[in-house]
Parts: structure tokens; C-alpha cells; sequence
């Protein structure tokens, strides 16, 4: 078994790393923590993927819309609930939805319209539309709120 460097260093003051300023303090690291990103640690920067300065722009919160979309199968499936609820009526043969009040503003075509609709909303995909005219109703585009 060969003799370890660490007994060999016994007694000596620095173990054979120079003067005994040596690997002390965080100047021996190039600084501590984030320090000299832009200068002499570029590179690592670079390579863990630290950018800075501002990009872009941020919206205000109250410019944002995200509207409640429903989906036209879902209305087909709870158009007998509404009515008992009181948020939608049957006239003859067709029910009639106004979804401005339970406050949905798209309608999405995702499902099966076997009823005839007439959905009253502020946006239409062209799907949910061809499929209640399909089954005999109508989407009727109310002011986007």
C-alpha cells in the first residue's frame, strides 16, 4: 500500500499549497455566491443558462381576460338540470340557454348536441356552432361583456 499525501503533509504549515494566504476566504473561489457573473465567471454563467436585464413587457392584470368556456356537449347533458334550476326554459320544443348569466362567455364544440339549442353567448367557436344548427337550434352572439 502506497503512503497517503495527507501523512506526507504532517507538520508542514500548508500542506504544499504555497504561502499561507493561500485557499482562504472566498477569494480564492473568485468571490462568493453570484459574484463576477459578468466578468471573470462569464462563461459559467453562459453554461448554466443566467441571463439578465429586463425582456419583454408585463401586462396589467386587469387588461388580461380569460374567459369561462363551456362546452357544447356539457350543455346537452345539463340542459334538463338548468331548467330545474331556473337558468334556462323550454319553449315548445326548444330550450333556450343564456349562458351571459351563469356566466360562461365561450362556447366550445367538444361533445354531442342531440337537443335543439338556442345558446345565447358572447363567442362562438365554428364547431360548437355548426353543431347546434346541426341539431336544429341556434347560436345567437350576445354583446362581449
Amino acid at each position: 500500500m502506497s503512503k497517503q499525501k495527507t501523512k506526507k503533509y504532517r507538520g508542514s504549515r500548508t500542506c504544499g499549497k504555497g504561502t499561507h494566504k493561500n485557499r482562504r476566504g472566498g477569494g480564492s473561489r473568485g468571490g462568493r455566491g453570484n459574484a463576477g457573473i459578468c466578468k471573470h465567471h462569464f462563461v459559467r454563467a453562459l453554461q448554466l443558462g443566467m441571463t439578465f436585464g429586463k425582456h419583454g413587457f408585463k401586462r396589467p392584470i386587469e387588461v388580461i381576460r380569460k374567459p369561462l368556456t363551456v362546452n357544447v356537449g356539457e350543455l346537452d347533458e345539463s340542459v334538463d338540470r338548468l331548467i330545474s334550476d331556473g337558468f334556462a326554459e323550454k319553449k315548445g320544443n326548444e330550450f333556450h340557454i343564456n349562458l351571459g348569466t351563469l356566466g360562461y362567455s365561450k362556447v366550445l364544440g367538444n361533445g354531442q348536441v342531440t337537443k335543439p339549442l338556442i345558446v345565447t353567448a358572447s363567442e362562438f367557436s365554428a364547431s360548437a356552432k355548426a353543431k347546434i344548427e346541426g341539431a336544429g337550434g341556434k347560436a345567437v352572439a350576445a354583446a362581449a361583456e
